[in-house]
């Protein structure tokens, strides 16, 4: 995976990896772009943004059948507390990509 080289590549590629997510609107405002672009300034490494989006997306499919249904994400900004745990997080990477091969599968049995 080649690291983006500008701000404006940064901003597509975490839009892009939002609106991939299963249970966002898919929807990029205004708001998204100008987080997305302050994350930029922060220095938090796309990784670490694509790792969140992941993670958030596996605790919100992944859980017991009763429980209640939740409501479609909206914003960028949901996201941000998992983006401030996974920058501190020493997980070994391997375990984000069985997290996207659970998301694929469970996306294919819909």
């Amino acid at each position: 995976m080649e690291h983006p080289r500008t701000q404006e590549e940064y901003v597509q590629r975490i839009v892009a990896a939002y609106r991939a997510m299963p249970g966002t609107t898919g929807t990029i405002r205004r708001p998204d772009r100008l987080l997305a672009a302050q994350l930029y300034e922060r220095g938090v490494p796309l990784l670490v943004i694509e790792n969140a989006l992941v993670l958030a997306a596996a605790r919100r499919l992944l859980r017991p059948a009763e429980s209640p249904p939740l409501n479609t994400v909206r914003s960028l900004a949901y996201f941000l507390p998992v983006i401030e745990e996974v920058s501190s997080l020493r997980v070994n990477p391997e375990y984000f990509q069985y997290l996207r091969q659970k998301i694929a599968r469970h996306a294919s049995a819909r």
